[in-house]
């Protein structure tokens, strides 16, 4: 919210001040509440402009692999941590957990790149928030550790699984904004949280199977307080997504969203 101040002419400040006898109290008044605050919980959390699975599309789009990185076989989830901004835009990008050199840089390259983003909105007002965003590195064709099957690709032992990029993610049916208006309107928040006042993000994983059902669900960043288990049941009951496409064909995805726990 802006605030209109009207500045005195220098003349007025002068006589009011020779006005105010020696031994007079300073005046003490309320603080403001600090504009660089920055929050992890709000009411209405800060969302990419052209909303997520634009900004999803974008990082897919984006993301290149370092050939060193490539060569040393290094790969796996860098964890990357920003400021949303009032005006949307980012900053104070960082990796919360280095994964690799160059793959951290990576990652915070198309971060810095990305798309404006929809500001956080609180308590009536427009506030900062941080926001944890996860960009996966897996080498193609690696045997054993993709999810979906290459075509036709068979090995003495088995069929040989690769990593792929899907033509299409994995989202929620009705959208996104859908399936988080439903994990608000079914969330039940555990009564040691309520008491000891913790709120905060859960940051979930899962698979979106072929057929669109959610499993393997865990957390990966927790909270405690019985917001852990909580934040479990709703993805276990969460309605079924639409599942990735890989050549049209359904492919399983691993997708890592928070669930958000405000008092």
């Amino acid at each position: 919210m802006k605030h209109a101040f009207r500045l005195l002419p220098l003349a007025a400040l002068l006589s009011t001040t020779a006005l105010v006898p020696a031994t007079a109290q300073k005046l003490k008044y309320p603080k403001a509440a600090a504009a660089s605050e920055i929050y992890d919980a709000v009411e209405k959390p800060a969302v990419p402009v052209g909303g997520v699975e634009a900004y999803a599309q974008y990082l897919a789009d984006n993301q290149q692999y370092p050939t060193a990185a490539l060569q040393a076989k290094a790969q796996g989830t860098a964890t990357v941590t920003f400021v949303v901004e009032k005006n949307g835009s980012v900053s104070n990008v960082a990796v919360a957990q280095p994964l690799h050199p160059l793959l951290d840089a990576e990652a915070i390259r198309v971060i810095k790149g990305g798309p404006r983003w929809t500001p956080a909105q609180h308590k009536g007002g427009t506030v900062r928030q941080r926001v944890s965003v996860p960009i996966t590195f897996e080498i193609p064709a690696e045997a054993g550790t993709g999810t979906a099957a290459a075509p036709g690709g068979t090995a003495p032992d088995g069929p040989i699984t690769q990593v792929v990029k899907p033509d299409q993610p994995a989202r929620p049916v009705g959208g996104t904004d859908a399936f988080f208006e439903w994990i608000q309107q079914n969330q039940k928040y555990p009564a040691l949280a309520r008491q000891k006042k913790v709120q905060g993000r859960v940051m979930m994983e899962f698979v979106v199977q072929k057929d669109g059902s959610l499993s393997e669900i865990k957390p990966v960043k927790r909270l405690g307080a019985g917001l852990d288990e909580e934040a479990i049941r709703l993805i276990k009951a969460a309605p079924k997504w639409q599942p990735a496409t890989y050549q049209g064909q359904p492919m399983k995805q691993k997708m890592v969203l928070p669930v958000v726990f405000t008092l």
